[in-house]
């Protein structure tokens, strides 16, 4: 199994790109690893991780990285050779099982779409991502590839999100939900009326329209939108748990009392921290493409990249794409 991993990309690239790389190495057995990124700045971080002469670790030079302050399109028009473009390019040749960057998410999405090409009756990537909920987690897709969809392209995001469950929750038939505004079918823009009319006529579990106070109950294992709400939903969960933790720590220090009693609870606060570790999934697939890519936030540890490439190598062996393939032709949606 060879995964390429893109080394330009993040905020703390390449150093923490490499340190992950070493901590899969060392971790995971089978796997393979493509660095690619510019030879003369990643040459000295394998050296000093001691992987540089690891068997299972190659050096692809990329002389161009796509920075956050570019457009997504830089990495096919003007920067052919950047890191993203390269990586995506060894999965289309066959010479690359995977693909795992933690960079430019747009210029992922554009560089895997021309590269990779997408799959049989899939139009559109949907970004899908895993969320903690009250139990468990679910998954939304769309979570920022498209801003602007269709509603057949919901419908597709709904078939590539039940394959995306049967894989990482190990569930035949996952419940799949439209976010909207009300749950009645006459609820929403007309994105979403019309995405429920195809949802409803379709082959899956779909159990209507799920509103945003109850997404976190988990009554469904799929949630579907468009990019630009995905995104923003996204945004906003990750600045309220953010601004959730200020507020706890601020009322757990207000005095000597409540720190006592805040050092006694240590392992429920280790425990609450955990549950919404997102570094343990490594990324968000990028579903609908050829192939395999897996993206990571832009601030992602060693951690998030290491177990990057371990989804990403159980994705391959799961053979997910070969599942959605089988999904969309099923349910005869066209574009």
């Amino acid at each position: 199994m060879r995964i390429a991993v893109d080394g330009m990309g993040g905020d703390n690239a390449p150093g923490i790109v490499v340190d992950g790389v070493a901590e899969a190495l060392k971790r995971y057995t089978g796997i393979q690893i493509v660095l690619v990124g510019h030879k003369d700045k990643l040459k000295p971080l394998m050296k000093s991780s001691g992987i540089d002469k690891d068997p299972n670790l190659e050096l692809v030079h990329a002389e161009e990285v796509v920075y956050m302050h570019e457009p997504a399109t830089a990495a096919i028009r003007n920067k052919k050779n950047s890191s993203i473009t390269v990586a995506a390019s060894l999965v289309s040749k066959g010479e690359a099982d995977a693909l795992v960057s933690a960079g430019h998410t747009g210029a992922a999405v554009v560089a895997t779409k021309v590269k990779m090409r997408m799959l049989p009756g899939v139009d559109r990537p949907g970004i899908g991502l895993i969320i903690p909920a009250k139990e468990g987690a679910f998954i939304l897709v769309d979570a920022g590839a498209n801003v602007d969809s269709k509603p057949i392209h919901l419908a597709q995001f709904a078939l590539m999100g039940e394959a995306f469950a049967r894989f990482a929750f190990s569930t035949l038939r996952p419940r799949i939900g439209l976010l909207s505004v009300g749950e009645e079918d006459s609820k929403g823009n007309e994105l979403a009326k019309g995405a429920f009319k195809i949802l409803s006529d379709m082959p899956i579990n779909f159990i209507g329209n799920v509103e945003g106070n109850i997404l976190y109950d988990r009554n469904a294992e799929v949630v579907v939108c468009d990019g630009f709400v995905g995104n923003v939903m996204l945004k906003a969960y990750e600045g309220m748990a953010k601004a959730a933790m200020h507020w706890l720590k601020q009322s757990l220090t207000k005095n000597t009392f409540r720190k006592t009693g805040a050092l006694l609870l240590k392992n429920a606060f280790m425990e609450l921290k955990a549950i919404g570790d997102s570094e343990e999934y490594g990324g968000a697939h990028l579903l609908g493409i050829n192939g395999i890519c897996i993206i990571g936030h832009g601030s992602s540890s060693p951690r998030a990249i290491r177990n990057a490439i371990r989804v990403a190598e159980e994705s391959v062996k799961f053979g997910i794409n070969r599942h959605i393939t089988r999904a969309i032709a099923e349910a005869e949606i066209g574009i």
